[in-house]
């Protein structure tokens, strides 16, 4: 038996203009049909003729252009409407006049860009129709204006089909930022919930150490299971994290004033042996970059420290007047990686490739490894 839904979803993965060809190729041969020939659109008064040699282009410029009514729909409009005017001179009065609704339609969908100036070109030039059609016949000037009203109608279904995908559009994502902020809105209960009861078994815990100074077992079995809670709570608040976009969301406030500093002194208290250089001023309408520069440190030294502990570190950050540069490099064992789980530099990577700006973390041949960024500010020269 046929599958009909893995043939629509065929049909759907193909190209558009292979799905649009079809109805172009229905208006061709239907012109040509006896019973129907010379039997279409009849605009002004000229005298109907038998189909020749021309007919056959005629004919094909109507319908052919079909195919590209949704991929550019001004130029099948402008084809189309060729074809219609040379069927009306010539007489031959084909049923692949009846296209032109068609074009119309999908140019009123499918058109983005100079809608306005289209629909007044083409008025223009049904006006220019009319005019040389006018001497073949004694057709009333209401005639010609129901044509174009008929014109105007089939480009109002377009235009209101187009409003209508872009509500649909709108609801659509609507509908998921619903989800996704119910989704985090039960995540964040329970990461309260995982921390909530972890820490509070490790307070007890330790407060419960003590009084257990004159027993070494009962301390040592105490420290050992607010450990064990410890490593707990870090494994379930990773699982929850893996749910979670690590770049999710915007930062609501920005690094204070000498905040690099803090990290680097943070980091010095550690233990950890850190140079710093900061080079140029920071602009005042960085955005976000300042930040993002914040954030490349902060990942660095944090890095450096669980990876390379007491090897020196050097951490250059130069402002200049569209960018900020940013390098950290770390001495270690040719083991040393730059990250542990990945989690912290691939955030890192999407937040600086969000900016426009490039990020790496790179080995430096077993003497360590190295971080580096280059985050556009913005600003304009």
């Amino acid at each position: 038996m046929i599958d009909h839904r893995a043939a629509l979803a065929r049909w759907r993965r193909l190209d558009v203009v292979v799905r649009d060809l079809p109805i172009g190729l229905l208006f061709l041969v239907a012109s040509f049909l006896p019973v129907v020939q010379s039997h279409g659109t009849q605009l002004g008064g000229v005298p109907a003729r038998p189909f020749d040699a021309l007919a056959v282009v005629v004919v094909a410029l109507e319908s052919l252009p079909l195919a590209v009514r949704r991929r550019w729909p001004a130029g099948c409009l402008t084809l189309v409407a060729i074809g219609f005017a040379a069927d009306q001179f010539r007489g031959y009065h084909s049923v692949a006049g009846t296209a032109l609704a068609v074009a119309l339609v999908s140019a009123g969908a499918h058109l983005d860009r100079r809608r306005r100036t289209t629909a007044l070109l083409f008025s223009v030039a049904y006006v220019l129709l009319a005019i040389g059609l006018s001497p073949f016949g004694s057709e009333p000037l209401s005639e010609f204006v129901t044509f174009f009203l008929l014109l105007v109608f089939a480009w109002g279904i377009g235009a209101w089909l187009r409003t209508t995908r872009a509500a649909e559009a709108v609801l659509r994502r609507r509908v998921a930022e619903d989800s996704r902020a119910a989704e985090r809105a039960a995540i964040a209960r329970e990461l309260h919930d995982v921390v909530t009861h972890h820490v509070t078994a490790m307070v007890v815990q330790a407060e419960a150490a003590r009084y257990l100074t004159a027993a070494p077992d009962r301390l040592e079995a105490t420290l050992t299971a607010i450990t064990d809670t410890g490593r707990r709570a870090i494994t379930d608040l990773r699982h929850l994290l893996d749910l979670l976009n690590p770049d999710h969301g915007t930062e609501a406030r920005t690094p204070s004033a000498g905040g690099l500093l803090a990290l680097v002194e943070h980091a010095r208290q550690a233990g950890q042996p850190v140079e710093f250089s900061q080079q140029g001023t920071p602009a005042e309408s960085a955005g976000s970059a300042d930040l993002v520069a914040y954030r490349v440190v902060q990942e660095a030294l944090t890095n450096a420290l669980k990876h390379a502990r007491g090897s020196r570190t050097s951490v250059r950050v130069d402002h200049g007047e569209r960018e900020i540069a940013v390098e950290v490099s770390t001495a270690g064992a040719p083991s040393t990686s730059p990250g542990g789980s990945g989690r912290g530099l691939a955030g890192l990577r999407e937040r600086v490739g969000v900016l426009g700006g490039d990020f790496s973390a790179d080995s430096l041949d077993g003497a360590g490894f190295v971080v580096r960024a280059r985050i556009p500010t913005g600003a304009r020269a």
